[in-house]
């Protein structure tokens, strides 16, 4: 039955996509991202991050593995600067980094029965490289509404660098391995998780004006200062818009966020399918 397919939406348009291969391309990428990339079987995919040394995300993707090498799938912007990054640590690791966008058509799928050939991530969402899948057609509206509703950051520009990995969920997620040893800005990311000092989350608001990622938002506990920033937001289909804002904790729990000032448009807080700490 139709209802059954996923939806598929491509991501061409939106996204990049790097090649990493090699006899070493497992053991390179492990050291560098907050993941366990060497658990990571072939035929699935996780979410993953890259951080400055200060553990602040420089980079959201998916990160998918079959039998030759990873795929990474990452914002079209910073394609370019990734990949001239992770050459540079390369070094004389047996591993080669490829950009291989304009070639290769990357699609995203969720909502229904993932075909066979589909790199899973988990059970309700999967990647292909290539041949487009079978499904029923979605937009990239419909897939940026899909990330919000599941509570999945993505770094856009205009948040680089502004997200520990915690703030933005990432080991709620899936994003972040606390088993894995040491990459960059490892420590700063540890030392969060443990020592209880997370001042910042991210919660899912609707809104009746527009948002755009890197807007600050407000709340009356913080007067004239911001309280968080805008990290995502989609079209909710029924008008106005939804989004993902990383916030004050206690801005949260007094759910008193806006837009705009202090006095601005009020967002409220909807669920996530997954519990905050």
């Amino acid at each position: 039955m139709t209802a059954d397919l996923p939806f598929v939406c491509d991501l061409s348009p939106s996204n990049a996509v790097l090649r990493i291969s090699g006899d070493e391309a497992a053991a390179f990428l492990h050291n560098q991202f907050t993941n366990d990339v060497k658990g990571l079987a072939v035929g699935t995919a996780q979410w993953n991050g890259w951080c400055t040394p200060k553990g602040r995300f420089l980079a959201t993707f998916v990160l998918a593995r079959d039998a030759g090498g990873f795929w990474m799938l990452l914002p079209a912007p910073f394609a370019e600067a990734i990949a001239k990054r992770l050459r540079m640590f390369i070094l004389r690791a047996k591993a080669s980094v490829e950009d291989l966008s304009a070639g290769t058509p990357r699609f995203g799928l969720w909502g229904g029965a993932l075909p066979e050939g589909v790199l899973r991530l988990g059970e309700a969402r999967g990647f292909a490289f290539g041949a487009p899948p079978p499904g029923r057609p979605a937009t990239l509206d419909d897939w940026a509404l899909s990330l919000v509703r599941d509570g999945i950051v993505q770094v856009v520009p205009g948040t680089q660098e502004a997200f520990v990995p915690q703030m933005a969920n990432y080991e709620l997620v899936g994003g972040v391995s606390f088993k894995k040893g040491c990459y960059p800005g490892q420590e700063i990311v540890a030392r969060t998780q443990y020592r209880g000092i997370l001042k910042k989350r991210t919660v899912r608001v609707r809104a009746t004006a527009p948002l755009a990622p890197g807007d600050s938002v407000y709340s009356a506990a913080f007067g004239e200062q911001s309280a968080g920033q805008v990290a995502n937001v989609a079209p909710a289909p029924g008008g106005g818009w939804e989004a993902l804002v990383v916030a004050q904790i206690e801005a949260i729990a007094k759910r008193d966020l806006r837009h705009g000032s202090p006095a601005g448009g009020a967002l409220e807080i909807l669920d996530l399918p997954y519990a905050l700490p």
